[in-house]
């Protein structure tokens, strides 16, 4: 059974940079044809996919997100990471994890964890 697990700081300071982690048990990050990805969904909108870690550790970035974010990974800790940097209050969300596969698109997620951006 493939797990998600988000974790990070539930609190962030605009301008500063918001930090999660994604730590993942019963499969490889580093299997073929799995994309691990990250999406939010702020408050009362609809989802919004970030972007994600290809297998290769090539990463693929919203393009309205991109210049602010960073996706990397521990493949010892079997662990990926989101940075986004500059934060307003606009990037309060629930963040979510998820595995992203080209057949059964985003099968495993995450339960998700509230970033409020605030002074």
């Amino acid at each position: 059974q493939v797990q998600l697990q988000e974790s990070g700081p539930g609190l962030v300071k605009p301008s500063q940079t918001l930090s999660l982690t994604c730590t993942v048990s019963g499969d490889s990050i580093t299997a073929s044809y799995y994309y691990w990805t990250w999406i939010r969904q702020p408050p009362g909108k609809g989802l919004e996919w970030i972007g994600y870690i290809a297998p290769s550790g090539n990463t693929y970035y919203s393009p309205s997100l991109k210049s602010r974010t960073s996706i990397s990974r521990d493949t010892s800790k079997y662990q990926f990471n989101l940075h986004l940097s500059s934060v307003t209050p606009e990037d309060t969300a629930v963040y979510y994890c998820a595995r992203f596969n080209s057949h059964y698109g985003l099968d495993y997620w995450g339960k998700g964890t509230l970033v409020t951006v605030t002074l």
